[in-house]
């Protein structure tokens, strides 16, 4: 499939994903129009194994911090947190006018605004199916009632300059649905009579044939579970899913058990569902989870989160023996009440193994009929083409294959292959009454966040963490007068870094890296400035030691770990340590082309480029002023890593060179491995 760019200078309506393509989460779209800027949905993604330390993944929104003046309002089409996870973040960074959407969602949206101390960044508006909201000069949406596995869903039909836009959201056709709120498909087949100029719809589940079942077939299934449990009866599913907690609730009810339930997401999800209306269980139903041992195992019924295996949800602890309250029995029942989301399901099936290795039964899979999707099948994906009848199509909110195959599905119902686009985030696909084009894209990525959900973790922290875990630590402190000489023997630590190299081999290279440093590149790192010491960049002198350890290290051991290295300034002067490096030949290679941010940076490590150890010096560059305290030594090797930055050195003495070898740390220094890893980017 080729599409053309195309540029053109009568207005537009541009359509511009930021996220939810090519990927499960953190739905985003943009609608833009002259001057104005809609939002529909904001969410999340969770990070993948290697994001170390990252909590969540969300869009970068680099284009809607550049456009902020131009942003009229936002539209929320339900609830869960890959739709409305990431608002209350946006709003720390710009400001939202007005935000529509339906009444479970905006209730679950305030709360986490509240937390985050963003309330007062914009207006939550609830409507109902069939509201009309306008927003700016060019918009106009209509909401329209749809099924999906969470109550108070929306699909949407957005009223352009250039013609209607039906935004399905995530959906399927539960013609039963627990809440007896059934999908309009009146309204859809309205719009479709009418005319609809493209539709976007979900792809989640474009590969999987027929209509997806109904949320009520998985009630009996349930029930004969929990009838036939002998002990108590865990279950575990996504808190937001309002329709089965409900479903369980009944079956609690049902068989006599009371309910206890843990999960903070948990707790709060069944309290707004059931200060809604959206949720109705009588009170004397639960039990506070500190008296559940109070309640006999065969009348209990533990609900609780952790059905994607997340290593802090509450059926992760109890799996781990971490729980201060639960704690599993062989006679217990688990039931996991929902699939894996894509990237999860090592970490769910680890969760299974270890209940079962404490003598839990665990019924979990498809086979057991406990579970059904909230995304329509390629069934109701031709159900949704055939009452819209778009003019073009543009597949959304899935992997790239999941767009493909939905692309295929609008073929086969008379949507020509020249109408219908696969993009990605950051495209921009431009509309009017009788072209669909993809220009030039906006910026588009990911930010992740930490723990903390406020610290922005960028790619260089990722790349350290992911060589911390890797290939370990090396830190390195170097003694060097202002002379230019060194005056200690460097101390060499590993943490965590398997390799052959013994004390004395990682000690010669060391001391070989610092030494070619202040021979060939010195000149480069100071600055005379007329008074008794140079002003010396000592951030240099450390990146330069790093890059060239690092470049060994990778060469000779085929490792990569972190290198640190820290420099002790010590007043010009100081007696000259001249180490053992020279008695001991250099097995270097021939040198390799400059490059680097100082003129000599070694290929790879953590800073890039190679060194020519036999050209001539740059002229030298503005440089920073020197940073740190004299360094003071006692008889033998330096003392503890000093921070490599200060002003002026004070005057300290530094004594003669000791007979024994340079310091190095052996700890976590065992055989090691012939792995060869890629060189790490510059």
């Amino acid at each position: 499939m080729t599409v053309t760019t195309s540029k053109t200078k009568q207005p537009t309506l541009r359509v511009i994903p930021l996220g939810g393509l090519h990927e499960i989460g953190k739905n985003t779209c943009v609608f833009e129009y002259g001057d104005d800027l809609m939002l529909v949905d904001a969410g999340l993604a969770f990070p993948s194994d290697g994001m170390h330390g990252v909590n969540v993944v969300l869009p970068d929104t680099s284009f809607l911090r550049e456009n902020q003046k131009r942003i009229r309002g936002m539209i929320v089409t339900h609830g869960h947190e890959d739709h409305i996870g990431g608002i209350a973040h946006h709003l720390k960074h710009f400001n939202i006018p007005v935000i529509y959407g339906p009444r479970l969602a905006l209730s679950m949206l305030t709360g986490k605004m509240d937390e985050a101390g963003v309330a007062d960044r914009t207006t939550l508006q609830t409507v109902g199916p069939r509201d009309v909201v306008k927003l700016g000069q060019h918009f106009s949406v209509e909401f329209i009632r749809n099924t999906h596995s969470m109550a108070d869903s929306f699909s949407l039909a957005i009223s352009t300059p250039v013609g209607t836009i039906i935004f399905t959201g995530d959906f399927k056709f539960d013609h039963t649905p627990v809440d007896g709120e059934h999908f309009d498909l009146a309204r859809l087949a309205h719009h479709g009579d009418k005319g609809v100029l493209c539709l976007f719809s979900d792809s989640t589940n474009a590969e999987v044939p027929g209509f997806c079942p109904p949320e009520r077939s998985v009630f009996s299934n349930l029930d004969r579970h929990i009838a036939e449990a002998e002990g108590r009866v865990i279950v575990t599913t996504f808190a937001s899913s309002i329709h089965r907690v409900s479903m369980i609730l009944e079956l609690a009810l049902k068989n006599g058990r009371k309910v206890g339930l843990l999960g903070r997401s948990m707790l709060n999800v069944i309290a707004k569902a059931r200060e809604l209306g959206y949720m109705r269980a009588p009170d004397e139903l639960f039990v506070p989870i500190k008296q559940i041992n109070n309640v006999s195992d065969r009348e209990t019924l533990l609900l609780m989160t952790g059905s994607q295996g997340e290593p802090l949800a509450a059926l992760s602890r109890i799996s781990r023996g971490e729980h201060p309250q639960v704690r599993v029995k062989t006679s217990d029942t688990i039931i996991f009440s929902a699939s894996p989301i894509p990237g999860n399901t090592i970490s769910v099936v680890n969760t299974i193994d270890r209940l079962m290795m404490l003598g839990a039964k665990v019924v979990y899979g498809k086979g057991e009929g406990i579970h059904v999707s909230g995304h329509g099948f390629q069934e109701d994906q031709k159900l949704m083409l055939a009452l819209t009848r778009p003019k073009f199509f543009v597949p959304v909110h899935g992997e790239h294959r999941m767009l493909v195959r939905h692309a295929r599905t609008g073929h086969a119902m008379g949507v020509p292959e020249n109408n219908t686009l696969i993009i990605d985030n950051g495209d921009v696909v431009e509309l009017t009454a009788d072209s669909i084009t993809k220009s030039d894209p906006v910026k588009a990525g990911i930010e992740l966040l930490d723990q903390s959900r406020n610290g922005i973790v960028d790619a260089r922290v990722l790349k350290e963490r992911q060589q911390l875990a890797e290939d370990g630590i090396v830190t390195i402190l170097a003694a060097i007068s202002t002379d230019g000489a060194m005056v200690a023997p460097p101390r060499v630590n590993l943490r965590g870094v398997v390799t052959t190299a013994d004390a004395r081999k990682m000690s010669l290279w060391t001391e070989r890296e610092i030494k070619w440093v202040l021979e060939n590149r010195w000149k480069q790192l100071t600055r005379n400035t007329g008074g008794k010491a140079p002003d010396v960049d000592w951030m240099g002198v450390q990146r330069e030691v790093e890059v060239g350890l690092s470049r060994r290290m990778r060469r000779e051991l085929q490792v990569e770990p972190l290198i640190l290295c820290l420099v002790q300034p010590a007043p010009g002067g100081t007696p000259v340590y001249k180490g053992r490096a020279d008695a001991e030949p250099d097995d270097r290679p021939a040198p390799r082309g400059r490059g680097g941010r100082h003129g000599g940076g070694h290929g790879g490590g953590r800073h890039g480029g190679g060194r020519d150890r036999n050209r001539e010096a740059t002229p030298a560059r503005v440089i920073t002023t020197a940073r740190s305290a004299a360094v003071e030594a006692k008889s033998a090797p330096a003392k503890e890593p000093v921070a490599a930055a200060s002003k002026a050195p004070a005057p300290a003495k530094v004594p003669a060179p000791a007979a024994s070898a340079p310091a190095v740390d052996q700890e976590n220094m065992p055989a090691g491995r012939t792995r060869r890893r890629r060189s790490a980017a510059a």
